[in-house]
């Protein structure tokens, strides 16, 4: 990590987005934010306290998008058949706590109500001032997992999400760390958020994503098994 301070930003490019976390200000992340310059550019954000980093989404590789929609779509389709868990995905929207910190995971989830809605004129972040937490972030982590287990770790633990999800693209592995009350991630065997859901069944689901199968038939499989281990589960863990 370097300590170089970056400030008085000009017109930026691709070419001088930030890959390693830099010493900078709020006010530096905002003219990163809302330089125009990088409005068509696929970048990702992220701040904490004055720390800035700034992710390329062009490199992510294909594994790390089907990975991606892979978690959305099995987390979206145990919530309608088995949980009964309303659920919104805000994946990649910046989650702003001003002038402290600011992320774009890859996954942001939310159950029940109570979830944020953009009005015209405002920026498109979630103001976390103003909305409360996502109950679950996640990343897909590929050339980022240091990070991933690191700085962002203790960022989203900070801004107080109750949930953070790494998935390793090359170990084709889940973690799943838990928010403690002493403010720090724990790593846990189970979800809180989707209670029920077995971690080793997205594991094997992620392998078969590696192997080459589509994601709706993997999706299927995920299904397909938790509906045979319904009868060995409480009403309590699916309801």
């Amino acid at each position: 990590m370097t300590s170089t301070i970056i400030t008085n930003i000009p017109q930026v490019s691709t070419h001088s987005l930030i890959a390693n976390w830099q010493s900078a200000t709020w006010q530096d992340y905002l003219n990163y934010r809302d330089n125009p310059d990088l409005q068509t550019v696929r970048y990702r954000l992220f701040f904490n306290i004055n720390q800035l980093l700034i992710t390329d989404m062009g490199g992510e590789g294909l594994n790390h998008s089907r990975f991606t929609e892979l978690i959305s779509l099995v987390l979206s389709l145990w919530s309608m058949q088995f949980s009964g868990q309303e659920l919104t995905s805000c994946g990649r929207t910046l989650l702003e706590k001003p002038d402290t910190r600011a992320a774009s995971p890859d996954l942001v989830f939310y159950l029940g109500a109570d979830i944020p809605v953009w009005q015209k004129g405002e920026k498109r972040a979630i103001n976390l001032d103003q909305w409360r937490v996502p109950d679950l972030v996640g990343e897909i982590a590929d050339t980022t997992l240091s990070s991933d287990l690191d700085e962002k770790k203790r960022l989203y633990a900070a801004l107080g999400i109750p949930e953070y999800w790494v998935v390793s693209v090359r170990a084709r592995q889940l973690f799943v760390f838990l928010l403690q009350e002493d403010g720090k991630y724990k790593e846990s065997l189970q979800s809180l958020a989707f209670t029920g859901l077995e971690i080793n069944l997205l594991d094997q689901a992620l392998e078969q994503i590696n192997q080459g199968q589509p994601n709706t038939r993997v999706a299927a499989w995920v299904v397909d098994q938790i509906q045979k281990n319904i009868p060995q589960n409480t009403s309590e863990e699916i309801s």
